[in-house]
């Protein structure tokens, strides 16, 4: 029988006490004792801390918390796009004739490098997000800080939840070429909470053994 293999690309960045932290959001504090028979560490953190799923609730206040998601549109073909000439704000133009009807969008930016916060993180126009809605999208994600610029009124974030599509914010992309990969993206099963870290990795077929 015919085998293949599978490269599996983890694009979920390292939770630690110095990750990035979106202003406000609680910085990442673990600590470890010993318990004699085994080691066991508290972990304080915010429900968007590191590469994180938003659920609906987030900016909904209203609809699923991150615990009733589909994990269908999380797990499943997907294309990563790279927008990492658009600057600051990706446009519908800078996704349009990109996506031949792939339902779920990871979107490589020239911030995948960076490793500071800053106000000008790039981001998607509400045009953007209106085009990925009438593709019928069922997830998109950034690896910057937030789907919606740092000065927002969160209507990115409302229409793409709104719709059904889920967000997926600061990935790690910075060694992932433009291509088609499927996609595990699985949050933290958090009772009725907004939101979740995750681990989400590309994978990506070898060819045939």
């Amino acid at each position: 029988m015919d085998g293949y293999l599978m490269t599996i690309i983890d694009i979920t960045r390292t939770l630690a006490g110095d990750s990035l932290v979106y202003p406000g959001d609680t910085p990442p504090r673990f600590s470890q004792r010993d318990a004699g028979l085994y080691l066991i560490s508290e972990l304080r953190m915010s429900s968007h801390s590191g590469t994180h799923i938003d659920a609906p609730i987030h900016y909904l206040k209203t609809g699923a918390t991150v615990d009733e998601l589909p994990l269908s549109h999380l797990i499943g073909p997907c294309r990563v796009l790279d927008v990492s000439g658009a600057g600051s704000l990706i446009d519908a133009a800078d996704l349009e004739g990109r996506i031949d009807g792939c339902k779920r969008i990871l979107l490589r930016t020239e911030f995948s490098q960076c490793s500071v916060f800053r106000e000008d993180y790039p981001s998607l126009t509400p045009g953007a997000a209106h085009y990925l809605i009438s593709q019928g999208s069922l997830c998109v994600g950034i690896d910057s800080f937030s789907i919606e610029r740092f000065d927002c009124d969160g209507s990115v974030h409302r229409d793409l939840l709104g719709s059904g599509c889920l967000i997926i914010e600061l990935l790690d992309l910075s060694r992932v070429p433009e291509g088609d990969y499927t996609l595990v993206a699985l949050p933290l099963k958090l009772s009725g909470i907004d939101g979740a870290p995750a681990r989400v990795v590309l994978l990506e077929e070898d060819g045939g053994l």
